[in-house]
């Protein structure tokens, strides 16, 4: 069922949603961007949540949406036996071509996050970061993820988010970031985070708001390959942006150029 960076990627890929397939081809197409000069190259979120992971050598880790792959490329070289995910070949690709740069075994497999290939109970834990905002359908990917985890095993969710709570910052945020990249589908809030978890009995025992500073509008636009009339777009909202957002976001100017603060949730939940 899985690969390791030498062999093919291995792709259960079917017939994709509207909203997956414009995933799909917007990491294709952008692939590029999420090498090692990606602002997710960062892992200090990550290595907030060992003390409540705890992760063993050889417990059996999945990386959904994997992007770039930093993700699971700091579980592997802490020891787990990690297999990353994504809907994008050619992300893939490159996670495959950096696993050998750094003599790091890993399994690839492409497909999407609702639809996770894997017997019940096979993980340890299964992570996603800065990824679930363009799934279709989140209810199913944390369905999913608590199907494929074993008993006692951890889920750890990172994703941009907007707090409980601030429902014009949060709609502002939304425009944003589908001007800004079209496979954008929606930040979720901490709270239905914590509502779909437990539906899908996980419980949440670590959930955290922090704020990430975007390093400058133009480098956001670059990593999604943002068109024209779309800049425009996000400056225009950026101009004529509410108060709520203004101050939930930080947005300012500094040294010529516009940045904020990206709120990031980091959730922990347990399967039950």
């Amino acid at each position: 069922m899985t690969s390791t960076w030498c062999c093919d990627i291995l792709s259960f890929v079917k017939e994709l949603d509207p909203i997956q397939g414009v995933a799909q081809r917007q990491f294709d197409k952008q692939s590029a961007n999420y090498g090692k000069s990606h602002i997710l190259q960062n892992t200090d979120d990550l290595r907030s949540t060992l003390n409540v992971l705890k992760p063993q050598r050889g417990q059996k880790l999945l990386d959904v949406a994997t992007g770039g792959g930093h993700t699971g490329f700091y579980f592997a070289r802490l020891g787990l036996d990690v297999t990353m995910a994504d809907i994008s070949a050619a992300m893939l690709e490159r996670v495959q071509q950096t696993a050998k740069d750094e003599n790091l075994t890993i399994s690839v497999n492409q497909h999407p996050a609702e639809e996770l290939p894997y017997p019940d109970a096979s993980f340890d834990l299964v992570t996603c970061r800065i990824a679930a905002h363009h799934f279709s359908c989140p209810a199913s990917f944390v369905m999913e993820a608590a199907r494929v985890l074993k008993k006692g095993g951890h889920f750890l969710l990172i994703d941009g988010t907007v707090e409980d709570g601030e429902p014009e910052a949060e709609e502002w945020m939304h425009q944003v970031e589908k001007l800004r990249d079209p496979s954008h589908n929606r930040l979720i809030t901490p709270l239905k985070w914590a509502h779909l978890c437990g539906h899908a009995g996980l419980r949440v025992v670590h959930s955290e708001i922090q704020t990430m500073k975007q390093p400058d509008l133009e480098w956001y636009f670059n990593t999604a390959g943002t068109c024209a009339e779309n800049r425009v777009a996000v400056r225009t909202l950026i101009a004529t942006a509410p108060g709520s957002a203004r101050r939930l976001f930080r947005l300012a100017e500094e040294d010529g150029k516009t940045i904020w603060w990206w709120q990031r949730l980091i959730l922990v939940a347990v399967k039950l």
